[in-house]
């Protein structure tokens, strides 16, 4: 593994075979892999993590039909559905955010993309949030002309739009638009002059060269940042029954992909409390950005936790003069009070 850590180190392009090897270590051997690509999280980002918070203003009814999503046409999910938030309630939610840290807040609204009047009112929050000194990224979905170069006059500061899995098995996982239609809108976004952020979602089928093609193809995209999604397979969408992943096969796909983008912002973001579990705390030593709290249409991580976790993991939110270093956690002492000398039976 030492040869291609040594490349990542030099901003040098793996090749496949070098991929393949590292989605190929064993589970016994993923910790010295972790470790391994560890080196390369602190040689281009030291000891810090970016936190980043997801407004979302718009949920459910969604025309389009990607398998994976709880907003999708036809989706039975039990989630919260709502048309546009006021612009003060985006503010409130990005200015709660911001207190606690994030240095990126996430505007998205579920659709096929905007219509001008979704332009011109994201524009208005966003004017709103950016003015907090935070950067703002937009996700609202396939792009017209003009309108990626209206949202960077309003201060976005980046575009979000994952190519989510390989070319080949696109259609597998959406009917109502292409791959292609996903490059060309970060491409757009990019020569608008918005930072573009492109991820992908992992555990929907995919196999390894599944993997391997979407980061290779991510990559010519050359985004300033990558999301790495985990499936959440919400009840009520074609991929409820999919539970394939386990912590150790997340750790390796997200050791690939700061190989592959060694010096660029790669985001551990949805799915990562019920896959990575336990294993959390593991995934800072690989990635350098989260996201605080909740997501989309389904409850994260408690914000106290997320930050608890990344102090007790030994780094420092982006933007804070130092850790906050120990804590008393006095709610982690509790009295035994079952078990041998009561009469209530023990934890066991």
């Amino acid at each position: 593994m030492d040869p291609i850590v040594a490349k990542a180190m030099r901003r040098e392009a793996l090749t496949r075979d070098e991929a393949r090897t590292v989605l190929a270590v064993s589970d016994e051997g993923t910790l010295e892999l972790i470790a391994a690509v560890g080196r390369v999280r602190r040689a281009f980002f030291g000891n810090r993590v970016k936190l980043n918070y997801l407004v979302n203003m718009k949920s459910g009814l969604c025309p389009e039909d990607c398998f994976y999503c709880s907003q999708r046409k036809g989706s039975d999910a039990d989630i919260l559905k709502y048309s546009w938030q006021d612009t003060e309630e985006m503010v409130r939610a990005a200015d709660q955010a911001v207190a606690r840290g994030a240095r990126r807040v996430c505007l998205v609204a579920s659709g096929r993309g905007p219509a001008q009047r979704d332009i011109d009112r994201v524009g208005a929050a966003v004017r709103e949030i950016a003015a907090r000194d935070v950067e703002v990224c937009v996700c609202l979905g396939l792009l017209k002309p003009g309108q990626a170069e209206q949202l960077r006059e309003a201060g976005a500061f980046a575009y979000n739009h994952n190519l989510n899995t390989s070319a080949e098995r696109y259609g597998d996982i959406c009917t109502t638009h292409g791959f292609q239609d996903r490059v060309d809108t970060v491409n757009e976004a990019a020569a608008a002059g918005l930072s573009p952020c492109s991820g992908a979602i992992f555990g929907m089928g995919e196999g390894d060269e599944d993997v391997i093609d979407v980061a290779f193809a991510l990559r010519e995209l050359n985004p300033d940042s990558v999301p790495v999604n985990f499936l959440i397979p919400f009840e009520g969408t074609p991929l409820a029954g999919r539970w394939e992943l386990t912590p150790l096969r997340c750790l390796r796909v997200l050791a690939l992909f700061r190989l592959v983008f060694p010096d660029v912002e790669v985001r551990l973001a949805g799915g990562r409390e019920i896959h990575l579990r336990g294993l959390q705390p593991l995934a800072l030593h690989v990635v350098n950005s989260i996201f605080l709290g909740d997501y989309l249409t389904s409850e994260g991580q408690a914000g106290d936790d997320d930050l608890r976790m990344i102090a007790d993991a030994g780094f420092v939110v982006e933007g804070a003069e130092r850790s906050a270093g120990p804590e008393a956690r006095h709610d982690l002492v509790v009295i035994r009070d079952r078990g041998i000398g009561t009469d209530t039976e023990g934890n066991t």
